[in-house]
């Protein structure tokens, strides 16, 4: 079950966020998915955007991001950032990351998943549609964070992420928490017969699951429940996956949605952190 919050800086203004509910019991954690209120940009990208990339002030995009970092109880130079380009390649990241993509340079490229198990890192990716899939190890106190497009979730982005923390931190799919964040909707989200086919051959025994037949040849799919076949195959337990259930473009008036405003805005994002 996800929630909204409302952070209220000291300076007067005001940071709506959602949050997992599941995720709020855990005190180790601090964890947040953007709206686009509560930041200081204008015009396509009211208010909260957090993308460099896409035409905005890069000035307004830091302040941003301040003030997502104090209502995490950071600050900006303890963020570690994705270069997202529809990837299943995750990353270990730890204190020499800190400020990367924010404050310094990246010093990688094509990351659309990280994971860590050292405190005071903060994991940011970057979304408008695609899904945020979220990871928490109660075991070993690791967390990881992927971005999964349709192109990550037929490669099974979750699953990458799944395995990279069990490699790197011994995690156990059964221990892992996992959270699926706002993203497309199935009613929203229609593709190509090529997309769909794509899905069919990676997903062959669950096609009726994920796919409906549409209009002239489309398909509506649902990203939703491809993350979690794609997590549960994993061996991550169904009852420890929290669903959002929560569609960007059928909320795009609080959401940033790439389909809803024709490619026309800004960036939200997914946050986690381990606490120190």
């Amino acid at each position: 079950m996800i929630e909204t919050r409302n952070y209220r800086s000291e300076e007067g203004y005001v940071l709506p966020y959602l949050s997992f509910s599941s995720y709020e019991a855990l005190p180790y954690i601090r964890h947040m998915f953007t709206t686009r209120e509560g930041g200081v940009s204008k015009d396509i990208y009211e208010s909260l955007n957090l993308s460099f990339t896409r035409g905005d002030d890069e000035t307004a995009v830091l302040e941003n991001y301040r003030r997502v970092a104090q209502a995490l109880g950071t600050s900006i130079d303890h963020i570690v950032t994705s270069d997202q380009t529809h990837t299943t390649n995750v990353r270990p990241v730890g204190k020499e990351d800190l400020g990367k993509g924010i404050t310094r340079p990246r010093d990688y490229k094509d990351v659309d998943g990280m994971i860590t198990d050292q405190p005071g890192v903060l994991l940011a990716t970057f979304y408008a549609d695609c899904v945020p899939l979220y990871f928490v190890d109660p075991v070993h106190k690791a967390i990881g964070l992927s971005h999964s497009g349709w192109r990550g979730t037929v490669g099974r982005m979750g699953q990458a992420t799944v395995e990279a923390m069990e490699r790197s931190f011994g995690s156990q799919p059964k221990d892992l928490l996992c959270a699926i964040g706002p993203s497309i909707c199935q009613d929203c989200y229609e593709v190509s017969r090529d997309v769909a086919e794509a899905f069919i051959f990676a997903f062959p025994t669950h096609e009726k699951e994920i796919l409906q037949a549409g209009a002239l040849g489309k398909y509506q799919l649902d990203l939703w429940k491809a993350n979690e076949i794609v997590l549960t195959e994993a061996g991550v337990l169904k009852e420890h996956i929290d669903l959002a259930g929560l569609c960007t473009c059928c909320n795009s008036s609080i959401l940033f949605s790439h389909r809803a405003s024709k490619g026309k805005r800004g960036n939200l994002g997914a946050f986690l952190m381990l606490t120190e």
